[in-house]
C-alpha cells in the first residue's frame, strides 16, 4: 500500500515537472503562437468571404509568376530532354571501350526499355498520385506549406514528378514562395503539352544517383542499373528496382559506392531506404505480400558489382587521346557547319576557342558515340608484350626539382617507348603503345612526345626528294670520304657512327649502311630546292625556319623533332605510291539519334611520283637484307613480307628508331629516356633492344590479323622504271677504261632520268707496286715493271668533293674490285740517286735476296751469265728458281735507274783448280 502510495505521488511530479520545464514551456508557447495565427488566419478568410478571398489569392499567385515568359511547346521540349549524356568510345568493328571521361555518367533509356519494378518504385515512393493529377497536388502542397510554416520535423515533401522535372530542368534551387509559384504554373503548362509517359521518361532520364562501381557520379537509370548492378535498366529485379528508386532523394548518401569504387562499410541507410521503398509499393498495391516479403529480405548486397573497369584506368593513354582527337575533329566539323573552314580557325584565335568549347562541351554532354580506328585485340596484345619486354636497358638517374618542397631530388628514369601501326591505304591508326606506364608519366610517346628521328630522315628528307628532282638514283655514286660540308666547323663534318670512311660508295649502299657522309653531302647539292618542303606535305609539323637550312637536319637533327606517329606516316607515303595519307583515330561521331556528324574523309597528298616512292622502297629494302643496320629483323619475325625500312640514331645515342613499312602496314618504334641520355649500354645493343622490340610488337599484332600484317603482295614496280649499266665510278654510261676496270654496275632508274652522258672519271695509265702500296708509273719507269691500270681524273674528283680535297685517295673503296684505281697524287718522287745493291744468296736451287734501303724500287732483274733472264715486280717473292749457271740481281727504282749487281751464285758450275 505504501509502495503504491509512493509510486502514484512520483507519477504526479512526472506530470507536474513536464509542465514546467523550460523546453515544454517553449513548445507551448510556440505551439500556442502558431495556433492563434492559424486562427486569425482563419477568421480573417472567412470574414472577407470567398470571392474576396479568391480573388486576392490569384493576384498574388500572378504577381508571384509575372516574370516567367510564356513557354511554347518547343521551348519546354527543348529544355526537359536537354540532359547531360555521357558520350561511348568506341574500339574499330563497333567494339564497345568504355565512356569519355566526364563529371556525371548517364546513358539515355527509353520507358518501354525499363523495368516495370522499376517504374512502379519511382512512382509509388516520389508521386503516388502520378497518374490522377494535372501536375500538381493540391493537398500535397497545402501540406507542404503548412510544414514549412509551422517548421514541422516531418517533411512529406508537396512536389509530384512533374514538378521535380521543372525543378530539376528549367528552375533553380532557389527556395522562395516565386520560384515554388513558377513551378506550379509549368507543371501546369508541362502537363497540357506532353504526355504521362514522355514526362515519366524524362524523370528516369534526368534524376542522379549516386555512384557507379568505378566511383563515378551517375544519372539516369539506366546508367544506374548499369553501374551498381551490371544489368540493362529493363533486367532488373524488384528489390534492385527498389533500391535504385529509391536513391534519388540522397543520392550520395544511400549509394553503395565510394569515390573510389569500393563497397561502402556502411550500407544501412541505401538498404533502409530500399525497404521504404518496397513498403510504399506493398501499402499502394504495386506488390503483393509475398513479393514484399521475399524483397524485404533479399540480400541486395550480393548484387553489387565489383569494381569496374574505368576506361581510364585499363585505358588511359588511348582514353585520353581518343578525347583530344575527338575535340579537334568535332571543333573543326561544328565551325564548317556555321560556314568556317578549317584556315578560319587557324587564322582566328577567338573563334578557334569558341568553337572548341562548344565542342568539348557536347562530346561530355550529348552523348555521343565516339567509333576509333583501334583494334582491340591488336591494342592489348601491344600492351602485354611492351609490359613483358625484358630488354628496355637500366633505368638511370636524373636530379630534378620536387614540386611540392622545391628540394632537388634524384629519381630513376626508365627507357621509354612509343609506336605507332597505321594501314597504308586508310591512314587508320590500328593501334600504338603510349608509354612504359600511365601512372609515372603520363606523356603519350607515339601521338605527342617530339624527339630527333636519327637517320630515319634520310629517305624522307635526302634521298626520295633526291630522286624526285633527277639529282640522284639508287646506284648514284656518293663519297664517304673526310669532308668538312659545314664551313663552320674546323674538323670535319659529319661523322659516320662507326668513324671510318668507305670512300666512293651508291647512294642504295650509303642508305643500307646509314652512312652519314653521303647523305649530308647529297642534301647540300639539293637544299637550295627546299627539300623540307617535301616534310610538310609529309604531315610534319614541328618544323621551323633552321630546320629549311641546316644540314644537320638531314641526318634527323632538328630545331625541336617529330613525333612517332609523324615519322611513322611520313613512311607510308612510299608504300602508297608517293601519296601522303594522313593517319587518323577517329572514324565517326554519331549522335544519340543515330546522325553522322562527324566522318572522316581520306585525302590522299601527291608528295612523290610512282616511281620516285618505289625507288627509295627498293633502296631501303636492303636496310632490312644482309649487311644492312636493321639484318636481324627477318630472323625475329614469324613472316615474311615486303618489308622496307630504316633505323635511326638520334645526337649522342639519346634516341633509337626502327621504321619499317610493306604494301598493308607501316610500323615505327622509339625508344629512349624522357630527359635525353645515351642509351649506349653493356650487352645487347640499343639499336637491337629497339629493333627485337619492335618485331615482338609486330608478331604480337600478325597473331591477331595476319591478312593484314602480312599481305601476300609485293610492292608494285610502277610504269617508267628501268634497269640500266652505268659506272659505278660516276653514274654515267659506262666508258671502256670503266669496263676494262670491272666497275660497270647496274640498278633501277626513272626512265626520265637515265644517264646519257659517257662516263670520263677514269684515265688510262701505269702503276707500279711498292710495298703495298700502288703507285702511279713515271715515264722513265721501265715498262716491265708497271702494270696497266686506271686513274681518277681530276675534273671528276674536283666535281665529286671539291678543288680543296687534300686526300683524294680516300675516295677508293678497299675492295678488290676498286684495287687498280689510283688518284693522280698517288705519286713517288725519285731520291735521284742510284739504287744500293742487293745480296744474293742460294737455297737449294733458289736464288734469294732482300730488299736495299731505298723505298722507290719497282722491281729487280735477274741475269744468268750476264744476260737478263727475269724481272721480278716488286711486291712479289724476292726469289726466283734458277738452273745451272752464273748468277746476279740488281735492283731498279721507280726512275729507271738500276743498281750495281750484287754478288755472284753459281749454280752446277765446276771450278778447275788453279795450277
Amino acid at each position: 500500500m505504501n509502495d503504491n502510495f509512493q509510486a502514484w505521488i512520483k507519477k504526479i511530479k512526472s506530470i507536474t515537472n513536464l509542465f514546467t520545464h523550460k523546453r515544454t514551456v517553449k513548445s507551448a508557447r510556440i505551439t500556442y503562437q502558431v495556433f492563434w495565427n492559424l486562427l486569425l488566419l482563419l477568421m480573417t478568410v472567412v470574414i472577407l468571404g470567398g470571392a474576396f478571398a479568391g480573388g486576392v489569392g490569384a493576384g498574388y499567385f500572378a504577381s508571384l509568376v509575372k516574370d516567367e515568359p510564356v513557354r511554347s511547346y518547343d521551348s519546354m521540349k527543348k529544355d526537359i530532354y536537354n540532359y547531360t549524356e555521357t558520350s561511348d568510345l568506341y574500339f574499330s568493328d563497333n567494339v564497345y571501350l568504355g565512356k569519355l571521361r566526364t563529371d556525371l555518367e548517364r546513358e539515355e533509356v527509353k520507358i518501354d526499355q525499363v523495368s516495370d519494378y522499376l517504374v512502379k518504385a519511382v512512382i509509388a515512393t516520389e508521386d503516388e498520385y502520378f497518374y490522377k493529377h494535372k501536375g500538381v497536388v493540391p493537398k500535397a502542397v497545402f501540406r507542404a506549406l503548412f510544414q514549412e510554416v509551422t517548421n514541422s520535423a516531418v517533411q512529406s515533401g508537396g512536389s509530384t514528378l512533374t514538378q521535380q522535372l521543372i525543378k530539376n530542368q528549367i528552375l533553380t534551387n532557389e527556395v522562395s514562395f516565386s520560384r515554388k509559384a513558377n513551378e506550379i504554373l509549368l507543371a501546369l503548362r508541362l502537363e497540357k503539352f506532353f504526355s504521362k509517359k514522355e514526362i515519366l521518361e524524362a524523370y528516369l532520364n534526368v534524376s542522379t544517383f549516386g555512384r557507379n562501381s568505378s566511383g563515378k557520379n551517375i544519372g539516369g537509370v539506366q546508367a544506374a542499373a548499369n553501374g551498381i548492378f551490371g544489368k540493362n535498366a529493363s533486367e532488373l529485379t524488384l528489390p534492385q528496382a527498389a533500391f535504385i528508386a529509391g536513391l534519388p532523394q540522397s543520392p550520395f548518401g544511400y549509394t553503395p559506392f565510394t569515390r573510389e569504387g569500393t563497397v561502402k562499410n556502411n550500407l544501412e541507410p541505401g538498404l533502409t531506404r530500399m525497404k521504404t521503398v518496397l513498403k510504399r509499393m506493398y501499402d499502394g498495391g504495386h506488390i503483393d505480400e509475398k513479393q514484399y516479403a521475399e524483397a524485404s529480405s533479399y540480400d541486395i548486397t550480393k548484387d553489387f558489382i565489383p569494381a569496374g573497369d574505368n576506361p581510364l584506368e585499363k585505358y588511359p593513354y588511348l582514353s585520353f587521346e581518343i578525347e583530344k582527337r575527338a575535340v579537334e575533329v568535332l571543333t573543326v566539323a561544328l565551325a564548317k557547319d556555321e560556314g568556317y573552314e578549317e584556315k578560319d580557325l587557324k587564322e582566328d584565335e577567338n573563334l578557334f576557342y569558341q568553337f572548341q568549347t562548344i565542342a568539348k562541351q557536347n562530346l561530355k554532354q550529348n552523348g555521343y558515340e565516339i567509333h576509333t580506328t583501334i583494334n582491340k585485340d591488336i591494342y592489348d596484345a601491344f600492351q602485354v608484350v611492351k609490359n613483358n619486354y625484358p630488354n628496355y636497358g637500366p633505368d638511370k638517374p636524373e636530379e630534378k626539382q620536387d614540386p611540392e618542397t622545391g628540394e632537388t631530388i634524384t629519381v630513376m628514369e626508365p627507357v621509354e617507348v612509343g609506336a605507332m601501326l597505321i594501314e597504308n591505304k586508310t591512314g587508320k591508326i590500328i593501334s600504338f603503345v603510349g608509354g612504359r606506364d600511365h601512372n609515372k608519366q603520363e606523356l603519350n610517346h607515339a601521338t605527342s612526345a617530339i624527339r630527333q628521328n636519327g637517320s630515319t630522315m634520310k629517305p624522307l628528307l635526302v634521298y626520295a626528294p633526291a630522286i624526285e628532282l633527277g639529282k640522284a638514283s639508287p646506284g648514284t655514286p656518293l663519297p664517304d670520304v673526310a669532308l668538312r660540308l659545314e664551313p663552320t666547323i674546323s674538323r670535319p663534318w659529319p661523322n659516320n657512327y662507326d668513324k671510318r670512311y668507305s670512300g666512293i660508295t651508291s647512294a642504295r649502299h650509303a642508305l643500307k649502311r646509314s652512312y652519314n657522309v653521303p647523305a649530308v653531302k647529297l642534301y647540300k647539292d639539293i637544299i637550295d630546292q627546299q627539300p623540307a618542303k617535301y616534310l610538310e606535305k609529309m604531315g610534319f609539323t614541328s618544323l621551323r625556319s633552321e630546320d629549311y637550312t641546316n644540314l644537320a637536319t638531314s641526318i634527323g637533327s632538328m630545331k625541336n623533332g617529330v613525333t612517332v606517329e609523324e615519322n611513322t606516316n611520313a613512311f607510308s607515303t612510299f608504300a602508297n605510291e608517293g601519296k601522303f595519307i594522313d593517319a587518323y583515330m577517329i572514324e565517326k561521331i554519331v549522335d544519340k539519334n543515330g546522325k553522322t556528324i562527324y566522318q572522316h574523309e581520306v585525302k590522299p597528298v601527291d608528295v612523290f611520283k610512282p616511281q620516285t616512292a618505289f625507288l627509295t622502297v627498293d633502296m631501303m629494302r636492303d636496310v632490312i637484307k644482309s649487311g644492312g643496320t636493321a639484318a636481324g629483323i627477318n630472323s625475329k619475325l614469324k613472316f615474311r613480307a615486303d618489308w622496307a625500312g630504316k633505323t635511326g640514331t638520334g645526337h649522342e645515342f639519346y634516341d633509337a628508331w626502327f621504321v619499317a613499312t610493306n604494301p598493308s602496314v607501316t610500323f615505327g618504334i622509339w625508344t629512349g629516356y624522357d630527359t635525353p641520355k645515351s642509351l649506349k649500354t653493356g650487352g645487347m645493343s640499343y639499336s637491337q633492344r629497339t629493333n627485337n622490340l619492335w618485331a615482338e610488337l609486330i608478331n604480337a599484332a600478325y597473331d591477331i590479323k595476319p591478312e593484314l600484317i602480312n599481305p601476300n603482295v609485293q610492292f608494285t614496280v610502277p610504269a617508267g622504271i628501268v634497269k640500266r649499266s652505268f659506272c659505278a665510278v660516276s653514274g654515267l654510261l659506262p666508258s671502256d677504261a670503266c669496263s676494262k676496270a670491272g666497275l660497270v654496275s647496274s640498278d633501277y632508274f626513272n626512265a626520265e632520268n637515265v644517264p646519257t652522258k659517257r662516263d670520263d672519271s677514269l684515265i688510262a695509265g701505269n702503276y707500279v707496286q711498292i710495298g703495298d702500296k700502288k703507285y702511279l708509273a713515271l715515264d722513265s719507269t721501265p715498262a716491265e715493271f708497271s702494270q696497266q691500270g686506271v686513274i681518277l681524273n681530276p675534273d671528276f674528283i674536283a666535281r665529286m668533293v671539291g678543288k680543296n680535297f687534300s686526300n683524294p685517295s680516300q675516295l677508293i673503296p678497299k675492295t678488290d674490285r676498286w684495287s687498280k684505281i689510283l688518284v693522280p697524287n698517288d705519286k713517288i718522287v725519285d731520291n735521284g740517286k742510284r739504287p744500293d745493291g742487293v745480296t744474293l744468296s742460294l737455297s737449294g736451287n733458289n736464288l734469294i735476296w732482300s730488299a736495299p734501303g731505298d723505298n722507290d724500287i719497282v722491281g729487280y732483274r735477274v741475269y744468268q751469265n750476264g744476260k737478263k733472264v727475269a724481272s721480278i715486280k716488286n711486291g712479289s717473292s724476292l726469289s726466283f728458281s734458277a738452273s745451272n749457271g752464273s748468277y746476279q740481281v740488281t735492283a731498279v727504282d721507280i726512275a729507271g735507274k738500276e743498281s750495281a749487281p750484287s754478288n755472284k751464285v753459281d749454280i752446277g758450275v765446276t771450278v778447275t783448280p788453279e795450277e
